[in-house]
């Protein structure tokens, strides 16, 4: 089972090729993972990379919820997939990102891999500089949740 932990920095080059941090790096290659597919989070202004069996589970999961016959729901699933893209490591560990996911997101030469379970999010540096939510908010929540 794939489970990525940490915060980690780093910079895109000019053309938009990022490492991906040694420690994700490892843990993708002793699951045999041969591809990622890159796509804008739905909630967050963050991109995430799925590891090729992650994604392949997502669509199985949202396709299993959607009517393919039913037009509105073919055009939730085309957007999902239409913002979708497959990369691949080249031998260095460095991915490419493309420039409209740059953009889409606000990256600009710093990031940070955040291993968040089986996806990695990769932010515009400065919107992690601060918590996503206050820790009152988040002990507030987390209580709740947990009770």
């Amino acid at each position: 089972m794939l489970q990525f932990l940490g915060n980690i920095e780093a910079k895109t080059d000019a053309k938009g090729r990022v490492f991906v941090p040694a420690l994700f790096r490892k843990c993708l290659q002793r699951a045999g993972e041969e591809f990622l597919v890159l796509r804008k989070d739905i909630f967050q202004d963050c991109l995430v990379l799925y590891p090729g069996s992650v994604w392949e589970k997502e669509i199985e999961v949202l396709r299993g919820k959607l009517n393919k016959w039913n037009k509105d729901q073919q055009q939730i699933f085309r957007q999902f997939v239409l913002d979708a893209e497959r990369l691949e490591m080249d031998a260095n560990g460095r991915i490419l990102i493309p420039k409209r996911y740059l953009q889409m997101v606000s990256i600009d030469g710093d990031v940070r891999f955040l291993g968040v379970d089986d996806t990695i999010e990769i932010w515009a540096k400065e919107k992690l500089e601060k918590p996503l939510v206050s820790p009152d908010e988040f002990s507030e929540k987390i209580q709740e949740l947990m009770i």
